[in-house]
């Protein structure tokens, strides 16, 4: 088999897969640094962050079939942890964070002094948003809660959860939420190497995480999954539990989000109730629906570019751009019900027909069938 023959076959055989990631990692790691300025780097890792966040609604969604609409209650809670921690590194050992000497608070809240520690403070970041999304979890799927019923109940508890963050002002800072940080574990956010640290960070996480999504949804697991979201009642009459399948799936999307928000602090410098409410998850949602939600890389895809669109058209029309959102999922539900990745994926497949019958031999003539020779 000669080099270029080999080529071919890793580039669309089961290794197709793994050269797409190689090279995307490449791109994002070598020439995003080299090619763009430090503000649109930081814009970038914003885009990731959210992309992350989309991840995890790609693996509950899209391969378990659990539409949430929550994923900011996660977000929110990964983002306070890592907000708490960094707003009494810059109090110091006696002080308190600049929002709660404004609002009059005269003690450190008790419910803050363990994020001091900065162990305490990263952990809480997964186990947050783990524990909110089990409690969740065991309550709704055990009574068989799902389709629009889990969406509107993932729904609500997001918006319980910006009107406790608003209306507890010397606590969570209210709507403001948790900004001004100057010193992010020793480094300085408005100084560009800062920046490109931070950047590097979040696209190692967002690798790290595509890998454990792909390894769980290529396991007999992430099969089972998918069972449970095409016929959930068949599994469960097989004798598997789908309430607890389900329930850890959403807790590891939880989890995502949760370190998607933790990024976000320091990549952006902000985290505040206006970013997690019901609006913000379901533009995550669309963003998913637009990238493909049954490919975790279209997920991604999607996070990625619905962030990027709004932030360009934001610039030149910031009265249109909810209207260009709605319009293009309109339009991917129409003409592409399984997103860009799946329509991708329907080219490609195309275009593998139309070069397998180019190359497939003729076939042979029937027995007793004499060929016509030309004269």
């Amino acid at each position: 088999m000669s080099a270029l023959t080999r080529g071919k076959a890793l580039l669309t055989g089961k290794y197709r897969g793994y050269v797409v990631f190689v090279s995307v990692a490449l791109l994002l790691l070598a020439v995003a640094p080299a090619a763009l300025d430090p503000f649109r780097l930081s814009l970038l890792a914003k885009y990731l962050c959210l992309a992350i966040a989309a991840l995890g609604i790609g693996l509950a969604w899209g391969q378990g079939g659990m539409m949430t609409l929550g994923q900011g209650v996660f977000f929110g809670l990964g983002g306070y942890a890592m907000g708490m921690h960094l707003k009494l590194t810059e109090a110091g050992d006696n002080g308190l964070p600049d929002f709660m000497t404004w609002s009059g608070v005269e003690e450190l809240p008790a419910i803050w002094e363990p994020f001091r520690n900065p162990v305490f403070a990263l952990a809480m970041v997964v186990v947050l948003p783990v524990v909110v999304a089990t409690a969740l979890g065991v309550l709704v799927f055990r009574q068989r809660v799902r389709g629009a019923y889990f969406a509107i109940l993932s729904q609500a508890l997001a918006a319980a959860f910006v009107i406790w963050l608003v209306g507890n002002q010397g606590l969570t800072g209210g709507t403001n939420g948790l900004t001004n940080f100057y010193d992010i574990f020793g480094m300085y956010p408005e100084e560009d190497s800062t920046k490109t640290t931070f950047y590097f960070i979040v696209v190692i996480a967002v690798g790290v995480l595509y890998l454990v999504a792909r390894h769980i949804v290529r396991s007999r697991f992430g099969r089972l999954l998918v069972a449970i979201r095409d016929g959930e009642d068949r599994v469960r009459f097989l004798g598997y539990n789908p309430a607890t399948v389900k329930t850890i799936v959403f807790a590891t999307s939880a989890a995502m989000a949760g370190i998607a928000g933790a990024l976000y602090v320091p990549v952006v410098g902000i985290i505040s109730p206006a970013l997690l409410g019901v609006v913000p998850s379901i533009e995550l949602l669309v963003a998913v629906a637009i990238g493909g939600r049954f490919s975790l890389a279209g997920a991604l895809l999607g996070g990625v570019l619905m962030n990027w669109a709004r932030t360009t058209f934001s610039e030149s029309m910031p009265d249109g751009w909810i209207y260009i959102q709605g319009g293009l999922f309109i339009l991917v539900i129409l003409v592409a019900p399984k997103g860009i990745a799946g329509l991708a994926g329907q080219i490609g497949d195309l275009v593998a027909r139309r070069r397998a019958l180019r190359t497939a031999p003729a076939p042979a003539p029937e027995p007793g069938v004499k060929e016509e020779v030309p004269v």
